[in-house]
């Protein structure tokens, strides 16, 4: 499967531009993003772009700064090559070290990550990512039911294994991101993780203790209903892929599903948001 790169200009170049239209991106489904001087690289699977949609995303801002783009095909074989070459490995705090096959193993943290870098999104490198994946070693999962929603390549769903987790279940509904996050599974010598492909509509009758959703607003949103309902008594909703300033918005959309806010964290403007079903006797 091959990549479409889109190339954004911003001029004159504002990193908070940079910030809304990466957000906007990722709701039309892009999935991985990197910037340059004057502006941004987005990458979509070429099977998913739309011209259409896109140009309609950018016609549609209103700031005031120029915004062009350009778009061109990457191949498959050729893109794995140039993401390998520049995947660096990622410490999350302390605590969780990620890095490629080919990277060294390094000592003193307390779980390390093997992940085959083929650009499916969650590579640790997004600060969404990050934070979801630091947010872990501060909740208890011995012996709890998780659920990794857009689990990308996996990250998440393998730390929580290495945690203690009784069980996890991952989803992407990217057949790319699928077959990633299985390599990235065994790769990790992990057993206690189911991969599924496809969306929320897929969860059946299963309820979690602690449910992960790393995505992008609106599907937060959405989908916010169908994981209260999947959601166990006093389980955890830890939600993420928002920038800071979508945060009201979230809080305000879990309150009125019967959630309870317990607090929000937040690095370079990207923002995780943890809430509580609690049940009142």
């Amino acid at each position: 499967m091959g990549y479409t790169e889109v190339r954004i200009s911003i001029s004159p170049y504002n990193e908070q531009y940079a910030e809304i239209i990466t957000a906007l991106l990722a709701d039309i489904g892009f999935d991985s993003f990197a910037e340059f001087e004057e502006g941004l690289n987005a990458y979509i699977p070429s099977q998913n772009y739309k011209e259409e949609i896109l140009s309609k995303t950018i016609s549609e801002l209103r700031l005031s700064s120029e915004i062009s783009y350009s778009s061109s095909v990457i191949k498959s074989q050729n893109w794995n090559e140039e993401w390998e070459k520049n995947f660096s490995p990622i410490a999350i705090g302390e605590q969780c070290y990620i890095r490629a096959p080919f990277h060294e193993p390094k000592s003193g943290f307390e779980v390390e990550i093997v992940i085959e870098p083929k650009m499916a999104f969650g590579t640790g490198h997004h600060e969404t990512t990050w934070l979801v994946a630091n947010e872990l070693f501060n909740i208890n999962l011995k012996d709890k039911k998780v659920l990794d929603m857009g689990c990308g390549t996996g990250i998440l769903a393998i730390v929580a294994e290495k945690l203690g987790a009784q069980f996890v279940t991952a989803i992407d509904n990217d057949t790319w991101a699928y077959k990633n996050a299985k390599e990235n599974i065994v790769a990790n010598s992990c057993d206690k993780i189911e991969v599924i492909l496809g969306d929320a509509s897929t969860l059946e009758n299963n309820t979690y203790d602690i449910i992960l959703a790393n995505i992008n607003l609106n599907i937060l949103m959405a989908d916010m209903k169908t994981y209260v309902k999947h959601l166990e008594h006093n389980g955890l909703l830890v939600m993420s892929g928002i920038l800071t300033s979508d945060v009201e918005m979230l809080k305000s959309s879990a309150t009125n599903h019967g959630l309870t806010f317990i607090e929000s964290k937040s690095r370079n403007k990207w923002a995780l948001v943890t809430t509580k079903k609690i049940v009142e006797n």
